[in-house]
């Protein structure tokens, strides 16, 4: 059922993924209920995270390091790592796109680590929102369905979310670092988000939006003042505002939710504030700002507020 998000509302309680659905993220393409005889079915308190221990197991057979990873990210977040199933997606402006399963183990390891460590970081961000916020967050970033990918021949797409899952491409052209992976994954975990609150970006901030684009098309410097990162498409504009790439307002509000997770992250670590702050430049910036803050995170703001 979609969680419908909005001012004052606490996001409700995420549910666990069942041993049934973590069956079909480790092992996409086997047959239903294969993996019975090695990882049983039973019944009983404990049955399901028994039997998913025992799947997790089984999809790292053979690397000790990986099992460990993937076990203690289950049982920290209750996420999966799996693998996507082999299929070819239609990638918008990139065209058609061959995905296969890409098991991150061995010298793909390090991905399932960077993943590991952004749900961590992301445990502790909220955390510290959640003491400074003037209500409960309506956001939810956890339990997730990791799917990890390779794309053939391409580098791209590098991640992107759907039904509280993340496909996540060990060859993406983001995943250059921990802190790389950790950002495009904030950003996909806020499209989540947007896709179980009925589409809030286009509710709430297509009209802005489409101001916007209407007042600059693609050109990058009239589109400069209002872009939340600076993340550009290879011959194209700012990735927030990049024509083909389905409704352009999921884009910009994905950006715009990174763009806080920056700014609040820097100064709940006590680190040196982002500038200039997004809330401080034009009149859209502060509106798309104040917007997100109060409907999605509970109103918490650590940004000071714009000297004239």
């Amino acid at each position: 059922m979609p969680i419908v998000i909005f001012a004052g509302a606490a996001a409700p309680s995420p549910p666990a993924i069942s041993a049934e659905d973590a069956e079909r993220v480790l092992f996409p393409q086997a047959s239903p209920g294969f993996t019975t005889g090695e990882c049983p079915r039973a019944e009983g308190a404990g049955a399901d995270e028994r039997r998913i221990r025992c799947m997790i197991g089984l999809r790292y057979r053979g690397d000790d390091a990986a099992k460990a990873l993937a076990i203690d990210l289950h049982e920290r977040s209750g996420g999966i790592a799996g693998v996507e199933r082999e299929r070819v997606m239609d990638g918008g402006f990139r065209g058609k796109i061959r995905l296969v399963p890409e098991p991150p183990v061995g010298q793909h390891r390090k991905h399932l680590a960077w993943v590991a460590g952004a749900v961590a970081d992301f445990d502790d961000f909220f955390r510290g929102l959640s003491a400074r916020a003037k209500r409960p967050i309506a956001y939810r970033h956890r339990p997730i369905a990791w799917k990890f990918l390779r794309s053939v021949g391409r580098t791209t797409p590098s991640a992107y979310a759907g039904d509280w899952s993340i496909g996540y491409n060990v060859s993406g052209s983001l995943h250059a670092s921990a802190d790389a992976v950790r950002e495009t994954l904030f950003h996909e975990i806020f499209h989540l988000n947007d896709e179980a609150s009925l589409d809030w970006s286009r509710r709430v901030l297509g009209s802005l939006y489409d101001g916007l684009v209407a007042r600059c098309g693609t050109k990058v410097p009239c589109l400069t003042p209002y872009a939340p990162n600076r993340t550009m498409v290879r011959g194209g504009t700012y990735y927030a505002f990049q024509p083909d790439n389905g409704d352009g307002v999921h884009e910009y509000a994905a950006e715009l939710a990174l763009r806080y997770y920056r700014e609040q992250r820097a100064l709940l670590r006590g680190e040196p504030e982002v500038r200039p702050a997004f809330k401080c430049g034009p009149e859209e910036n502060a509106r798309a700002w104040s917007l997100m803050v109060d409907q999605l995170f509970g109103g918490a703001d650590l940004v000071p507020a714009c000297t004239p």
